[in-house]
């Protein structure tokens, strides 16, 4: 039997502006460091605010005492040791550019959110928070992924995701014949899902007939959203080990997908941030007008 005695206090300032506890609860705690993984706390009544166990409904108006209850055989993991690249950092976010062949985060001891404070400066904002990111790519996916390392600015972050006001494009390797640009609209768990795409370069390919260099701009963010969709259109993206045409699976290369930009307003300084990273080597290995891109 696990018994719960060890716990995470925390503190609410006074005069605060009144906010669901599962979207001020994100960061306060060292144990929990992702929104899903507070809403799950919650709903396994971990989570006390001034003694009463918290619903994923509790409000929190300022002064408050909440209390994060943890299993005591639940101890902090040992320091990963991951290099990650980092494409820019000031004290409130930072942007780092994912590797293939790790999740973004999770139960598991290898994740990026858990590398993110040995790879990263300590913000000296006065909310400084143990660094995590607010959104999340695939397993195989490459490319830029945006951390906050503040409460007020993890919170602003996810606002601005929610209501669409942050840009994503992706670069990807595709098979077969396609029209040079396009709009897919196709449902995704019964859920509507938009994607555009422009085609940069197509070279024939002896195994795959064609190959393109595509710039994806995903207008929903459904799971898988941008790898179902190429499917869909009968234009599989290279590499792609899930959603893949019988006998053009490419094997041992990994996933071609990457996430080439963001673009979003800095929710602190307003500045308007164009952030873009380099397509890796594996892609312009396969086009001749590499420089272009």
């Amino acid at each position: 039997m696990i018994i719960m005695h060890l716990k995470e206090l925390h503190s609410v300032p006074d005069h605060i502006s009144p906010l669901r506890l599962q979207e001020y609860g994100v960061g306060i705690f060292q144990r929990i460091s992702t929104k899903s993984a507070l809403k799950k706390a919650i709903k396994r009544a971990l989570v006390l605010v001034d003694g009463v166990v918290a619903t994923t409904a509790t409000i929190i108006n300022g002064g408050e005492k909440i209390v994060y209850l943890y299993p005591s055989e639940n101890k902090i993991k040992t320091r990963l040791i991951l290099s990650l690249d980092v494409v820019y950092e000031d004290t409130f976010l930072a942007v780092i550019n994912k590797p293939a062949g790790i999740l973004v985060s999770g139960n598991g001891f290898k994740t990026v959110a858990n590398a993110l404070p040995q790879n990263l400066n300590k913000s000296s904002a006065n909310d400084a928070v143990t660094p995590q990111p607010v959104h999340r790519l695939d397993y195989a996916t490459t490319g830029l992924l945006l951390v906050g390392k503040t409460k007020s600015v993890i919170t602003k972050l996810n606002q601005l995701f929610e209501y669409k006001k942050i840009t994503k494009e992706y670069y990807a390797v595709t098979i077969g014949k396609m029209e040079n640009n396009g709009t897919i609209e196709i449902e995704i768990d019964n859920k509507p899902a938009k994607s555009s795409f422009e085609v940069l370069e197509t070279v024939v390919s002896e195994r795959f007939s064609f190959l393109n260099l595509v710039k994806l701009s995903p207008h929903t963010g459904r799971r898988h959203q941008l790898r179902k969709h190429l499917l869909a259109k009968g234009n599989p993206i290279l590499g792609d080990a899930t959603y893949f045409l019988d006998g053009l699976q490419l094997k041992g290369k990994g996933l071609y997908l990457h996430a080439r930009s963001l673009h979003f307003q800095h929710p602190i300084t307003e500045e308007e941030m164009h952030i873009k990273s380099d397509l890796p080597k594996k892609f312009t290995k396969l086009f001749t007008r590499n420089n272009k891109f």
